[in-house]
């Protein structure tokens, strides 16, 4: 099938299956591709708003055991520079968020073997005692997978704990490229299969949370399987009907393993649009612009986007690879504004919440992303003592940690 062909199915709003993507994305212009899934955002969103979420991205330890290649911000078991948040870290950085307008924490971190199951229950409960009505959005699916082979419990059983402690929702890390092909040359195999991502996305979908996706590219991975990817991902909505949005992002390749180049901003918008045309069961596209910068980010509002993400205010993943953009309210919102569209907060459900915080009351500019351990903080908190390591560096760093 042409182009124009498939151009025309796309604008009808019928669905288009894998080949007639990849010709899509091998043959159409970037100005078709754009104008294509623009099309899609505005017969989803007449109303011309682009919504925003204030929260913070807190990786509570960087200690990890999976390894994968293309990241550079694990640590070994054992490392001098591993790391385990504190809850009183925690819960400064869960004030620091309220005070600009925030409401949830984005809280991920490595597969570390010596944080048991009950630590995270346990944390969870620290926070909804201390912040009842605050959001965590926790825990990737490959991090539930490694908490359920920790324990011995199967995934159903972690994830049914998770939600008694005040797990709200599951952000989408993790997911890379959902094919094992890629998955066993990116090292991140072992600690999900594509077939075990989407098993626990399902799960926690059927246990009544909504989750987001993802997808990074530019790795190893070929067209046809980030397309193969996308399709995965649109038939697991279709089962359950619990994403909340997509978001993709560029790898980052500075100070990793596996190194290689970073690819443009203009093939980040056509995997975008590409990604608005196939996920048609998808009310909401992120734009990335912690990995491409608040222009382009902004120009992802023509390709399908019809949201600006998270003001963050902290992030250390991408960062450890080379990506160190930075954007609070007032930044995101002239961005929204100057491409003609009305910003609005919202929460992660995508439930609208209302005007720019810094329009009702004065906030703080945040002109830098914050870090995950600030200066002289000890990197494992004392309070670590109440569970059992597993490993015996573990067990050291616990011996050694100030009571």
């Amino acid at each position: 099938m042409t182009v124009d062909a498939i151009a025309a199915k796309v604008t009808r709003g019928e669905r288009i299956d894998a080949d007639e993507a990849l010709t899509l994305y091998r043959e159409a212009s970037t100005w078709q591709l754009g104008r294509l899934a623009d099309g899609i955002r505005a017969r989803r969103h007449p109303e011309r708003l682009v919504t925003y979420i204030i929260d913070r991205n807190v990786n509570y330890t960087n200690v990890c055991v999976a390894r994968c290649n293309f990241c550079a911000f694990y640590r070994t078991v054992g490392s001098p520079d591993g790391y385990v948040l504190s809850r009183e870290e925690l819960f400064a950085k869960i004030d620091e968020t309220i005070s600009v307008g925030g409401s949830q924490l984005l809280l991920q971190g490595g597969h570390n073997p010596d944080l048991p199951l009950a630590w995270y229950e346990d944390l969870f409960r620290a926070v909804k005692g201390a912040y009842p009505t605050f959001r965590l959005h926790a825990l990737s699916p490959p991090e539930i997978l490694h908490i359920s082979r920790m324990s011995k419990l199967p995934v159903p059983e972690v994830v049914s704990r998770l939600i008694a402690a005040g797990l709200d929702s599951v952000p989408g890390g993790g997911a890379e490229i959902l094919v094992d092909r890629v998955r066993k040359l990116l090292n991140c195999y072992g600690k999900a299969t594509a077939d075990e991502w989407l098993g626990v996305m399902r799960e926690v979908h059927l246990q009544g949370l909504r989750t987001t996706a993802t997808m990074m590219y530019g790795s190893v991975e070929t067209p046809e399987e980030r397309i193969e990817h996308m399709m995965r991902l649109r038939a697991l909505q279709d089962e359950t009907h619990g994403f909340t949005a997509f978001i993709t992002w560029s790898y980052q390749p500075d100070h990793t393993e596996l190194a290689g180049v970073e690819l443009t901003g203009v093939e980040y918008l056509r995997t975008l649009a590409l990604s608005r045309i196939v996920l048609d069961n998808f009310d909401n596209l992120q734009a990335s612009w912690v990995t491409q910068g608040g222009k382009v980010g902004q120009l992802s509002l023509a390709f399908g986007a019809n949201d600006m993400g998270s003001v963050m205010i902290e992030e250390n993943v991408v960062r450890a690879a080379g990506a160190s953009f930075c954007m609070d309210e007032v930044e995101i919102v002239r961005n929204i504004e100057n491409a003609g569209f009305t910003p609005m907060r919202r929460t992660m459900h995508y439930d609208l919440v209302g005007p720019p915080v810094f329009l009702e009351r004065a906030v703080p500019r945040r002109l830098s992303l914050d870090v995950a351990k600030r200066d002289g903080a000890d990197l494992m908190p004392a309070e670590l003592a109440a569970y059992e390591a597993r490993t015996r560096a573990g067990r050291e760093q616990r011996a050694q940690s100030p009571s």
